[in-house]
């Protein structure tokens, strides 16, 4: 398959009169969105991965939110796309304190995630439900400097303290994964590769992290966690989804993912920032596993014929 920019795209118009399924990528078969709820209802953990400037993929997030307070399931929401810092913040937003434009003003989310305004139905869903809010993601300045730097060992002291403690690096099939899909950046050259794929690392142990402590806590017992993040974080059980798994030892989780279906269009920033690249399927047959749990499908967008 062809593979363009992996995140910060902006959205294509919306197609609603396409047909859409839910399948069970272990059974290879369609699946009642009824039977996936009962199947997340018993996990602790529930990754929604997503294609960030996608508002459908939002949309599906909040249903399922929704959907699973509605059945009684005691939940928490964990957001890659808020920072450790801005935790007093949300803690505010969850309780009822402020509402979503406070929050964004509170926290200058506008400026540090362009698209933040499609998950206030996200976040509201998780308002509604009772769940607490986490906010997962480290500094997107310190994960900069990760990658800027050479890597964790040549970070500034001072910014690897915002980090946890372990961050493994020797894991040669995320490794795999993340040398085939970062070349799309004209930036990942071969001498830059590694420091790009210690700062996605970075990223993923301090979301582990920041949820582990949560749902280890008095707060967090019983409840269910729903991880809202870049697919790139979760695909194949690697990522964010691996360090959870070595900081739980057997933890029951599962994986949405929601297709593109062609909706996605490059911002023009994006767009001379990336190279196209070929992806084969011999190529993600290495990883030897499958995508993810569940995948939502919608019909491909189809492009009009020239009159």
């Amino acid at each position: 398959m062809l593979i363009l920019a992996a995140a910060c795209s902006a959205p294509a118009a919306e197609a609603d009169s396409r047909a859409s399924m839910w399948v069970d990528l272990y059974r290879g078969e369609p699946i009642a969105y009824d039977a996936i709820l009962a199947d997340l209802a018993g996990a602790r953990v529930v990754y929604l991965g997503e294609r960030h400037t996608l508002k459908r993929h939002h949309e599906l997030q909040a249903r399922i939110i929704t959907d699973l307070g509605k059945a009684g399931v005691p939940l928490v929401l964990g957001l890659e796309q808020m920072e450790a810092p801005q935790q007093p913040a949300l803690d505010k937003y969850w309780k009822g304190k402020i509402d979503f434009d406070q929050l964004a003003q509170k926290t200058g989310w506008a400026t540090r995630w362009r698209s933040y305004n499609q998950y206030r139905p996200v976040l509201e869903a998780a308002r509604k439900a009772g769940a607490p809010i986490l906010a997962l993601n480290a500094r997107q300045e310190t994960i900069r400097a990760v990658a800027r730097s050479g890597g964790i060992d040549k970070l500034d002291p001072e910014l690897r303290q915002e980090l946890p403690d372990k961050i493994e690096t020797n894991d040669p099939t995320y490794v795999k994964l993340l040398n085939i899909y970062m070349k799309v950046h004209k930036a990942a050259t071969p001498e830059r590769m590694r420091p790009m794929f210690e700062a996605q690392m970075s990223r993923d142990e301090m979301m582990a992290s920041v949820l582990c402590e949560f749902l280890k806590s008095k707060p967090g017992k019983g409840r269910t966690a729903i991880v809202v993040c870049g697919a790139g974080h979760v695909n194949y059980g690697l990522g964010t989804a691996a360090r959870v798994r070595r900081r739980m030892p057997g933890v029951k989780d599962r994986i949405l993912l929601f297709s593109e279906s062609g909706d996605v269009v490059l911002a023009p920033a994006m767009k001379a920032a990336s190279r196209s690249i070929t992806v084969t399927h011999q190529d993600l047959r290495a990883i030897d596993q499958p995508i993810a749990d569940y995948l939502h499908v919608k019909d491909l967008k189809r492009t009009p014929t020239p009159e």
